[in-house]
């Protein structure tokens, strides 16, 4: 696409700036637009939890009155900034991104196939198109991607049974029918070069991804937004690092615990006696070298006989989030140090009695999902260190 024109998916002169303020539910943004608080719809379900941080900038366009009377919410969100890149989030149109790349023959390996019908119904599903490939039919899905580090991308950022029963319906119908089918996986940022599916997120789906490596055709595409949001050259292919997911998406690894305490909290904690916990968010660093989801099922049940000292706090905390960090390796003692320098205070020996750090459990004022320093953490140890495994590295 180094030569081609850039494509503009919406109106440069329909998009309105604004900022986010917080998330109220899964489709409902509460953010400033034209200088006044208001509700956004959101159309995209995934948790977004790098994007969406306080005082992001937003792309919007107005709901206009239809046939149907006055529209729920003034406004839809389109696009966000993040690290100085624009990135799509309204899910509905990527559809589109996709065929305006296939009419232009932009996709590489897609090059010549043109469009037969879209939103085609095949088993209990929807597929986003059919198309005409060599002479012979061709079923696509497509899945958007804004889940990425510095030059990987990973989905989904969020559970999707319905993203694993499009991958198992698709090689169902490739074998039954010998149609041809696929996925393109639509990567908003222009810096990836690799693609992986979201092992620590969604094992189940990795696990799918991966068993349908020979059954059906996989396709990342990263594409570059700019302020206008219009789609700028180059579009690239990412490559695929089975190996690296094979050898990664494994029931073990490191894990965090989010807890809130709202109040102030004295509590005694096994051997460690009693001890003074103020409120804010904690923060507990684990490993489990087998059996890592049985454990975080563990750590989010209040009852149960306490065995470690995170099981005292646990009980106490008002909210609880686990967060696995799937790894062939350990990490535990490493995403410890790496908290301490983020944190706003620790609690000596606490989850550290068998190992020389000085704690496994940190705290923070502020909520760590909403904290660029905490998710810059937790991007490093799920996606980035793994750069250093890439295929030329």
């Amino acid at each position: 696409m180094t030569n081609s024109p850039s494509i503009e998916i919406v109106p440069s002169a329909n998009i309105v700036r604004g900022r986010f303020i917080e998330r109220l539910n899964r489709f409902v943004l509460r953010c400033i637009v034209e200088g006044q608080a208001c509700s956004a719809y959101l159309p995209n379900p995934g948790r977004l939890w790098e994007i969406l941080l306080p005082g992001c900038a937003l792309f919007l366009v107005k709901n206009h009155r239809t046939a149907m009377g006055k529209p729920k919410l003034p406004w839809t969100v389109v696009a966000a900034r993040r690290r100085g890149r624009t990135i799509l989030l309204h899910t509905h149109l990527t559809n589109q991104v996709v065929a305006r790349l296939l009419e232009g023959g932009l996709i590489p390996s897609l090059a010549g196939a043109r469009i037969v019908r879209r939103e085609v119904r095949a088993d209990h599903s929807r597929f986003d198109f059919l198309l005409e490939r060599a002479g012979l039919p061709y079923l696509l899905e497509v899945k958007s991607c804004t889940l990425f580090g510095d030059q990987i991308a990973m989905f989904p950022d969020a559970v999707t049974e319905r993203g694993s029963r499009h991958l198992q319906e698709l090689a169902a119908i490739s074998a039954r029918e010998g149609l041809s089918c696929g996925v393109v996986f639509m990567v908003h940022s222009g810096g990836a070069r690799f693609f992986l599916p979201d092992y620590h997120t969604d094992p189940a789906f990795a696990r799918t991804f991966l068993q349908m490596k020979d059954r059906l055709d996989f396709r990342a595409v990263a594409v570059t937004w700019g302020r206008d949001l219009r789609l700028r050259p180059p579009v690239r292919e990412l490559e695929i690092p089975w190996d690296l997911i094979d050898r990664e998406n494994r029931d073990s690894g490191s894990y965090l615990l989010v807890m809130e305490v709202a109040r102030d909290l004295n509590l005694t904690v096994g051997g460690l006696g009693e001890i003074f916990f103020r409120k804010g968010y904690y923060l507990y660093v684990g490993s489990a070298r087998r059996g890592l989801a049985s454990r975080l099922a563990r750590h989010l049940r209040r009852r149960k006989t306490f065995f470690w000292h995170i099981d005292y706090l646990r009980d106490r905390a008002d909210d609880c989030r686990a967060i696995p960090i799937r790894a062939s390796m350990p990490l535990e003692h490493d995403i410890a140090a790496a908290l301490e320098g983020i944190a706003d205070w620790t609690v000596p020996g606490f989850g550290s009695s068998d190992c020389r750090c000085p704690t496994h459990l940190f705290g923070m004022k502020a909520h760590p999902l909403r904290s660029r320093a905490f998710l810059g953490v937790l991007q490093h140890f799920r996606i980035d260190r793994l750069e250093a495994d890439l295929p030329g590295k």
